[in-house]
């Protein structure tokens, strides 16, 4: 036979191309949106299309299939590519829990390796929607399985680009531990997470669980696992576009406050607690903060927030809270906050208002030595611009972590209401004066010269007499603390341009 009298290759037609990639959306796809409905869950493509701005997203690996012969799925139940968030390009990453509970199988494994990769030399900030039961096991024979570099590429974006975590619904096993290296955790109330789901708690433990009731939302609230807690889909990506938001160049400049508001908010009584978040507010632009890990640390807050447009982190005493002292979890969650501000030079704002670190027995039990040491050093060592406020309470170690002067802050302030001593001024009127104080018989004598005393080392520490010693660069008006920050920030030089990564960022 001639060579042009041989059949021709079998070639398939661009019907057959598009008829594979309309197979992949959800309108021929109903019985699976019927299913994601009577659950009240956005499909895995609905949630994408909140995320990318419109007609942004360009797929990766859509058409791939399951690895062994005879399994259906669409996209191996894993939907990536890139988009666009406000203008500005990511890589996505979503997995599909329709499509075999949104498991982690030998060909995803394979993709969003690639998606890695792709965000690793391109500088791609990545969004992870988990949702998902951990390991497919079928694919347990599938060669390739074991060696897989996912969670390897996905360490060495830390530091280099923002991870960004949305927990829709239930991340067990890999997917938990993609959640827990992510530089921000978005979870809705009604998710759950874990290291294992059901069945291998039960096959480990003997114990019969819902995935709820292995690890549900709250309790990973307050262990500091989830860093915002929202209501749904809807809220998670809301939540997500601002986070990544402060990563960004500047906006305009945001409304102010009304400044005259923040000279009312510290109580002048030392005793009195107030809410921190009310300061916060007052100093950033309308509606542009972002706490993160709120349910874990209250002794401290943790926040994005922006000065006249510009992103700053912020890190404040929270009087309502243990009095504002610093416990472990209040200084392990300040110290990875401050690794990602100077991961991504973001400067630092500073309110302090503490007594110190937590004092006892029962707190030498939480390891708080090294756990304090943590946030020190995350400061001493940050190279990013860290500006100061004292509200109230400057005592001991802790105003001493908080900003004070050996951490050369860019500048150092204080409100008319600061109290400065190298510890509570009442203790060391005590330790001062104590032979003078147990001379005196009468308990009420005792007392009123012990009241006496503390005055007198209160007078001698007034925010004005230590900006006498040079304690603070200045004391001023709260309602003129906005503009001096602003003015601040504007006179510092820019953070030099970064061709690679300036440091990790812990996962906890």
């Amino acid at each position: 036979m001639a060579a042009d009298e041989r059949p021709a290759p079998p070639r398939i037609t661009l019907d057959e191309v598009r008829a594979a990639h309309e197979a992949l959306q959800d309108a021929a796809r109903p019985d699976t949106v019927a299913r994601q409905r009577k659950r009240n869950r956005w499909t895995v493509r609905e949630g994408v299309s909140a995320l990318a701005d419109t007609g942004s997203f360009v797929e990766y690996g859509g058409l791939v299939r399951p690895a062994i012969a005879g399994m259906q799925g669409a996209a191996d139940g894993l939907v990536m590519g890139t988009a666009r968030i406000a203008g500005r390009g990511v890589d996505i990453v979503a997995y599909d829990y329709s499509v075999h509970a949104g498991t982690q199988s030998a060909n995803n494994h394979a993709k969003i390796s690639r998606m890695f990769d792709h965000a690793l030399q391109n500088r791609m900030p990545v969004v992870c929607w988990l949702d998902g039961g951990g390991a497919r096991p079928h694919d347990m024979k599938v060669e390739g399985r074991g060696s897989a570099e996912t969670f390897v590429l996905f360490a060495r974006l830390s530091g280099l680009v923002p991870t960004v975590a949305i927990l829709p619904g239930r991340a067990f096993a890999g997917h938990a531990n993609l959640a827990g290296m992510c530089d921000v955790l978005i979870a809705t109330r009604a998710s759950a997470m874990g290291m294992a789901g059901p069945p291998l708690v039960e096959a480990a433990l003997g114990l019969k669980l819902t995935p709820e009731e292995i690890g549900p939302s709250d309790v990973h609230f307050a262990a500091g696992a989830i860093d915002i807690l929202v209501e749904d889909e809807t809220e998670a990506v809301e939540k997500a576009k601002r986070y990544l938001g402060y990563f960004g160049p500047a906006e305009p400049a945001g409304e102010a406050p009304d400044q005259t508001l923040l000279r009312g908010l510290v109580p002048e009584n030392p005793r009195r607690a107030y809410d921190v978040r009310r300061v916060i507010a007052g100093l950033a632009d309308k509606d542009s903060v972002q706490e993160l890990r709120g349910g874990y640390g209250r002794a401290m807050i943790t926040a994005f927030a922006r000065l006249g447009g510009r992103t700053v982190g912020v890190i404040a005493n929270q009087p309502m809270y243990l009095a504002g002292a610093m416990d472990g979890p209040a200084c392990e969650k300040a110290a990875r906050f401050v690794q990602i501000c100077d991961a991504f030079d973001i400067p630092l704002l500073v309110l302090c208002d503490t007594p110190g670190l937590m004092v006892g027995p029962d707190i030498e039990k939480t390891g708080l030595v090294r756990r304090s040491a943590r946030l020190l050093a995350a400061l001493a060592n940050a190279t990013i611009p860290i500006m100061t406020v004292v509200l109230r309470k400057a005592y001991g170690l802790g105003y001493y972590i908080m900003g004070s002067r050996p951490l050369s802050p860019a500048i150092l302030l204080a409100w008319p209401t600061a109290e400065y001593g190298g510890m509570g001024l009442e203790g060391a009127a005590s330790i001062i004066y104590r032979k003078e104080l147990d001379a005196i018989g009468d308990a009420e004598r005792r007392a009123a010269a012990h009241r006496e005393r503390t005055d007198e080392l209160k007078r001698y520490n007034t925010a004005l007499e230590v900006a006498g010693r040079f304690g603070y660069d200045d004391v001023v008006d709260p309602a003129d603390t906005r503009g001096i920050l602003l003015n601040t920030l504007a006179g510092l030089p820019p953070a030099l341009p970064r061709t690679g990564r300036k440091r990790t960022i812990e996962p906890y």
